[in-house]
């Protein structure tokens, strides 16, 4: 029994902290594995200290440094270090790609050169937007293990769990976090460059990370060299093109958010499981949560939503895929390297398809093929120029509809007032610019 003077966070403090550290019949071994994490001791040490932490932190969110923490811990396992070398030739692949684009596209170059990433520095630079994807269905789950245990918990417990909420979040948070490090970690070791998953990660900044150029190729009768001048081509283009539409990562953004809203844990998935729980035997949790089995089917608004999504990644990836192509046209194994992509995308990798499962969110452009034929034909018709002024503002953007019927798009920006809509919408673009600006005293 609790000392009187003990306060009720206190005494399921140590309950936790008796259960974390091996007592109660729980293999600490199989506790790492539920976790996604080899059963060494340092790993095992990690998660450990990770769940200890939420256990003395005060705060009532997640902590996203866990995740940060362990998609490092999984990536240094096989990083390295680009030698001077490596960059010298990267360096020297990015000034050719950025000069092959000046022929492609009217849109315009980048201030700052491309990087050269590590897989740890990648981690570093992307996790802020992984975490803020994956808040939504962490704070749900850790919300759903707080009711489920308030309604399964004996009744002497419930004075004990009433003040205890913060704790128990922090521990279900915790472990959400340590799984999405995992997946992260991973996933460093699949992507080749900033925007190789289609979203702007990095903002308006390209990047590549050499070890992964070089794992793409491995296995490829195609030059080492002319992989990195195509795949940095790609790279370049994706970034400039959302520094040009600076609204384009917001809407992206904002899409994804009105996805995650819709989101909820199936409460009675949860019950069940706690109610089936084997503390000895973990595993039955960490496939719940890595099998996306306790996020229910999709709403109605949830598909709407994911559909635009679906279209504006296709659209992305389409106007690249394109000005790609024309870009690297001079390069003898271009087409070989472009169906290597293609396949890639289609497939996916392991830990991307993980992601989409841990949070319910598949980013993937389903209609990138027709939308890739769309910008061809605009691009064939009217020229790129034409073409990219598409980009200027979010109501030129082709929709739906347009991606179905190209030829009618075409139609359309051919008649004669087409070219008075782009500059109307420009200048209430540069309007709201202004009108944003702080006034001189």
């Amino acid at each position: 029994m609790a000392p009187d003077d003990q306060e009720p966070d206190d005494e399921l403090r140590e309950i936790l902290r008796e259960l974390l550290s091996g007592g109660a019949g729980v293999d600490p071994a199989k506790l790492a594995g539920a976790a996604g994490l080899p059963a060494d001791p340092e790993s095992m040490a990690r998660l450990f200290a990770q769940l200890q932490g939420a256990l003395s932190s005060s705060g009532d969110g997640i902590n996203w440094q866990v995740a940060t923490d362990q998609a490092k811990a999984v990536a240094s396992r096989t990083s390295f270090t680009p030698t001077d070398q490596q960059r010298r030739d990267l360096d020297q692949a990015m000034h050719v790609a950025s000069l092959w684009l000046e022929e492609a596209t009217q849109i315009s170059d980048l201030p700052e050169p491309p990087r050269v990433m590590t897989r740890v520095q990648w981690i570093e630079q992307t996790m802020p937007f992984w975490s803020q994807l994956a808040e939504p269905v962490a704070s749900s789950i850790a919300d759903a293990l707080t009711s489920v245990l308030k309604d399964q918990a004996p009744e002497e417990m419930a004075g004990l769990l009433q003040n205890a909420n913060r704790l128990v979040r922090g521990v279900g948070g915790t472990l959400f976090a340590v799984q999405l490090g995992q997946v992260v970690g991973q996933l460093s070791a699949e992507v080749v460059s900033g925007g190789d998953v289609g979203i702007p990660l990095l903002e308006e900044h390209a990047a590549v990370l050499p070890q992964n150029l070089q794992a793409f190729g491995d296995g490829l009768d195609i030059p080492a060299d002319q992989i990195a001048l195509y795949l940095s081509v790609r790279e370049i283009a994706h970034a400039r093109l959302f520094r040009h539409a600076r609204w384009l990562r917001m809407r992206l953004v904002s899409s994804i958010t009105e996805f995650a809203r819709g989101i909820r844990i199936d409460t009675d998935r949860v019950e069940e499981l706690a109610s089936t729980f084997d503390p000895n035997d973990p595993e039955s949790l960490r496939q719940a949560l890595v099998s996306g089995a306790l996020i229910p089917p999709k709403t109605d608004a949830q598909q709407a939503a994911l559909a635009r999504l679906e279209t504006m990644l296709a659209l992305v990836e389409g106007w690249v895929d394109v000005v790609t192509a024309h870009a690297t046209a001079r390069l003898p194994k271009s087409d070989a390297i472009a169906e290597t992509v293609r396949r890639r995308r289609a497939a996916g990798g392991p830990a991307e398809s993980a992601f989409a499962t841990l949070v319910g969110l598949e980013l993937r452009p389903r209609r990138l093929r027709e939308a890739t034929a769309m910008w061809q034909i605009v691009g064939d018709r009217l020229g790129p120029e034409k073409r990219d002024e598409l980009w200027s503002h979010p109501d030129l953007l082709p929709d739906s509809a347009d991606i179905d019927d190209p030829e009618a798009l075409v139609r359309r920006l051919q008649e004669p007032d087409a070219g008075d809509d782009v500059d109307q919408a420009i200048e209430d673009l540069l309007r709201d610019d202004d009108t944003d600006r702080p006034t001189e005293s």
